[in-house]
Order: C-alpha cells, then structure tokens, then sequence
C-alpha cells in the first residue's frame, strides 16, 4: 500500500468515525429535536453519491468510508424521521 492510499485510509477513518458518536447518541436516547432533517437528507444523499463516486473509480478507501458513512448517516436519518 502506497502512502497516499494510507493517507486516504487514514482520513477516511476520521470522518467515518466521527458521525459514531452522534448514531450512539440518538440510537441510545431517541432524541432527535435539534438535528436537521434536511441537513441529514442532503448528507445521507452526497455521503450515497460518494459511494456510488468511489465504486466507479475504483477507489477503495472512498468507497469503504463512504459505504460506512452511509450506514451512520442513514441511521441517524431514520430515526430523525421516525421519532420528529
């Protein structure tokens, strides 16, 4: 592995990781009140084109980061709609 792939892997485990606390959050509380739906529906959308970006280009730590993202980001929208 080259040292720009790590430095994708790298970056993509920041950002994935990062929206872990906020689903841990909202799954554990069912509190969703101030989150925005529609900054939600936008990010779950350009977090899915990401993916659908990464597979077409074959670039596997954009595709596996965006993929997590996208179990998170979608989480987090599912209950935003579920509990509003």
């Amino acid at each position: 592995m080259d040292w720009l792939t790590s430095l994708g892997f790298l970056a993509a485990t920041c950002t994935t990781v990062s929206f872990l606390p906020q689903s841990i959050k909202i799954i554990k509380t069912k509190h969703t009140k101030d989150i925005s739906l529609g900054m939600y529906l936008l990010l779950t959308t350009g977090v899915f084109l990401w993916s659908v970006y990464g597979i077409l280009i074959h670039d596997l730590p954009l595709t596996i980061a965006n993929a997590i993202t996208l179990l998170f980001t979608a989480t987090i929208l599912i209950l935003k709609i579920k509990h509003k």
